[in-house]
């Protein structure tokens, strides 16, 4: 009998979070506290480290994981560390189906799509969307955007998208051109529109020694061809490093601390 009364439990739990899941409005979002974020008609789950001050605070963006995987609670004791180490608010975000955010129509970012949400027009323009109620939350007068791979595809191409949206972006093993069918697909990345990007943004390139996902050499090519058009960018190499919580490493982390210190 407690048995049949346990699993009942556990499949109304799961109903419930499915329907939460899915249809998710801006009073239900409010009514999920200070730490949830209603844009683009999803409510965001956020990890917050309050700083000494808004002005300039860091929001960190997460990469493909499989679908329900608790982004915050990898995330948090990286927010923490950046916080302490900057005395910046940071804002950890988990994206569309990620801790307990909401699936309302943005898809998950997942690797078996044939073009990668983090591709699409439509998602980087969400995000813009999230990074501006964020920015207006908070007050904040710049932004210091960190992204690890999709997530970091995603703030250079919305760099050039929305230009003078981010002030710092650090993009952490990412993609930054197309392959030819991806352009065919109809996919966008910054190598596409860069010619519409604020070249006052400071972009820092960081790449993995041992990264298999984004090799080295689509990084350094990045970053000769972001130089040689006049861009304000550092590249650094985190040697031996796999692509796997590159953006959490000690080198990374430095990098993001220093914009703070010029």
């Amino acid at each position: 009998m407690l048995k049949k009364i346990l699993l009942s439990s556990a499949c109304v739990a799961m109903l419930s979070t499915s329907l939460f899941g899915s249809g998710v409005s801006q009073s239900d979002c409010d009514a999920k506290g200070e730490e949830y974020i209603f844009a683009g008609n999803e409510c965001m789950q956020l990890k917050v480290f309050e700083g000494d001050s808004n002005d300039n605070i860091i929001i960190l963006v997460h990469g493909s994981w499989k679908k329900g995987t608790n982004i915050l609670g990898r995330y948090a004791p990286f927010a923490e560390s950046i916080n302490m180490n900057t005395d910046k608010t940071v804002v950890a975000i988990a994206l569309p189906g990620y801790s307990g955010s909401s699936l309302n129509h943005m898809p998950v970012l997942e690797h078996e799509a044939k073009v990668s949400p983090s591709a699409t027009k439509e998602y980087v323009s969400f995000l813009g969307e999230t990074i501006h109620a964020i920015k207006e939350k908070f007050e904040a007068n710049k932004i210091t955007y960190v992204g690890h791979s999709a997530g970091a595809r995603m703030g250079a191409t919305l760099s050039a998208m929305e230009p003078g949206l981010i002030q710092n972006a650090v993009l952490v093993g990412g993609r930054y051109v197309n392959s030819e069918e991806d352009n065919k697909a109809g996919a966008i990345s910054f190598d596409n529109i860069k010619d519409k990007a604020d070249k006052n943004t400071h972009y820092v390139l960081v790449y993995g020694g041992a990264d298999k996902i984004s090799k080295p050499e689509v990084t350094i090519n990045a970053y000769e061809s972001m130089k040689k058009d006049g861009f304000n960018v550092k590249l650094v190499e985190v040697p031996n490093a796999p692509h796997l919580d590159l953006e959490m490493t000690n080198k990374t982390q430095e990098a993001i601390t220093a914009l703070f210190a010029e």
